[in-house]
C-alpha cells in the first residue's frame, strides 16, 4: 500500500506543483492521474520515487517512510518501486533481454551486471515475464528494432522483473495508436490484478483511464479536485477538472475496435505470470 500525506512539491521559481496533496493508494488499485497539463501530475509521479524532491509531506510504501531516507535506504527503496515512462527508456543497443534483466540491477554485484552474467534464477524470470508481455518471440532483437507497443511491452516486464511493490507508470500511451493503447492499458491492468500490485498512472486520454483504471484522481494547479470511481467522472467534474469543453461530442467520437486482432508486430499478450505472481 501507497500512503501520501499533505504533500507538497515548490519549485525554485516559486510555483507550487503539488498543494497539500493526500492520497492512499491500497493492494492491487490502479489508480488513474489526470488533469490538464501543468496540473502536478507528473511532479506526483517523481516525488513518489524521489526523483524530484518534495517540499513538505510524507510518502510511505508500506510501513517504509520515503521521504527522508538516505542515499543508500532511497537505493534500496526503488527496488521496490517499478517505474514505467512516457518514451520507454530502453538502452536501445541491447537485446529485449538484456533490458528486462536490467531491472534486477539493484539486486546483482556491479560486475555481474558489468559483464552481463546474471543469476540463473534472473534470466527464467525474465524469459517469463516475455512470455507474458508476448515478446517471448522477440528476445534476441534489438530495443531498437521494435514497434512503439512492442518497446511498451519490454519497459513493464523490465520493471516487472524488479519484483516491485508498487508501480509508477508516466503516460504509458502517449506514443501510441489508440489500439495499441488500449492493449497496453489492459496489460497492466491485468499484471496488477494478478500481483496484487498498486499503480498510479499518469494518462491524459480520459476514456482510456474510465475504461481501464479502478478510481480516477483528478489534479488542477497541484491540487486534488475529484477522487472517485470511473463511473463518477460527470461531464460537471470534468468541467471542474480541464475547463469548459463539449464533453459529449468527445464521447460519441467513434470508438477504435479495442478487441480487433493484433498486427504481425504487436502481438496481442499472452498467458497470466502464474509462476511469478
Amino acid at each position: 500500500m501507497l500512503r501520501i500525506e499533505g504533500l507538497e512539491k515548490r519549485y525554485r521559481t516559486g510555483d507550487r506543483a503539488l498543494k497539500n496533496v493526500s492520497l492512499t493508494v491500497g493492494s492491487g488499485e490502479v489508480v488513474g492521474l489526470i488533469g490538464p497539463s501543468g496540473a502536478g501530475k507528473s511532479s506526483l509521479i517523481r516525488c513518489v520515487n524521489r526523483l524530484v524532491e518534495p517540499s513538505a509531506g510524507q510518502i510511505l510504501l508500506g510501513d517504509t517512510p520515503i521521504t527522508g531516507m538516505g542515499r543508500g535506504a532511497l537505493r534500496r527503496a526503488r527496488r521496490r518501486i517499478g517505474m514505467i515512462f512516457q518514451e520507454y527508456a530502453l538502452v536501445e543497443r541491447l537485446t529485449v533481454m538484456e533490458n528486462v534483466l536490467s531491472g534486477r540491477l539493484g539486486y546483482v554485484p556491479f560486475w555481474r551486471s558489468f559483464l552481463r552474467r546474471y543469476p540463473q534464477a534472473d534470466i527464467e524470470m525474465a524469459f517469463a515475464l516475455l512470455d507474458r508481455v508476448g515478446l517471448s518471440d522477440h528476445v534476441d532483437k534489438r530495443a531498437d528494432a521494435l514497434s512503439g507497443g512492442q518497446r511498451q511491452r519490454v519497459g513493464i516486464a523490465r520493471a516487472l522483473a524488479q519484483g516491485p511493490e508498487l508501480l509508477l507508470v508516466d503516460e504509458p500511451t502517449a506514443s501510441l495508436d489508440p489500439k495499441t493503447s488500449r492493449q497496453i492499458m489492459r496489460l497492466i491492468r491485468e499484471v496488477c490484478a494478478e500481483r496484487a500490485l498498486p499503480a498510479i498512472i499518469n494518462i491524459h486520454d480520459v476514456m482510456l483511464a474510465q475504461a481501464f483504471v479502478d478510481r480516477i484522481v483528478g489534479l488542477r494547479a497541484g491540487e486534488i479536485v475529484f477522487d472517485g470511481r470511473p463511473s463518477e467522472l460527470t461531464d460537471d467534474v470534468l468541467t471542474r477538472i480541464y475547463g469548459e469543453e463539449d464533453w459529449q461530442a468527445l464521447r460519441k467520437a467513434p470508438a477504435e475496435d479495442s478487441e480487433a486482432a493484433p498486427t504481425e508486430n504487436e502481438p496481442s499478450a499472452a498467458r497470466p505470470l502464474e509462476a511469478l505472481a
